[in-house]
């Protein structure tokens, strides 16, 4: 399982980790606290699943979420970042996106979902677009979310 050669990598590395979740609604910070011994290095998880907890918890600039949106590049990044400043860890995560089955567009389809890593001076980001049921899509941005963190530790 990915979760458990993060929390190795994570462990080995002495890093602490700070996730903002909104469209995978908490699933990455519980699987990573299913793993004994998880108070090591994981310092907090928010779920800020609506606009306004993006703004009001993770102090995301509401003329981002107005230009660009809250599944975007530009307020993934911004809630990686601000979550790791947030909680002092050593690492922020966060995954924005749009689970389904309504809420897409044309331009952001459904299975729309936006990773980033906030990691010393670099912030890192990918684009994803999953299919399938609500769960499936959460479950895949999750997998997709640990799998973009481990290859930002490597």
């Amino acid at each position: 399982m990915i979760e458990k050669t993060v929390a190795g990598i994570l462990r080995h590395k002495h890093l602490t980790l700070a996730v903002a979740e909104s469209c995978t609604g908490g699933l990455i910070a519980s699987r990573l606290t299913d793993i004994p011994g998880s108070s090591g290095y994981f310092v907090a998880g928010i779920v800020a699943y609506a606009n306004e907890a993006k703004i009001k918890t993770l102090g995301i600039d509401h003329e981002t979420i107005r230009k660009f949106g809250a599944v975007s590049r530009q307020t993934a990044m911004a809630m990686a970042q601000n979550v790791r400043h947030l909680f002092g860890a050593h690492i922020g995560l966060a995954v924005t996106g749009i689970a389904g089955p309504g809420g897409g567009s044309t331009a952001k389809p459904v299975g729309t979902v936006f990773i980033s890593v906030s990691l010393g001076r670099r912030t890192y980001f990918k684009k994803y677009q999953f299919h399938g049921t609500r769960l499936e899509i959460k479950k895949l941005a999750k997998n997709a979310a640990l799998g973009l963190l481990k290859e930002c530790l490597s």
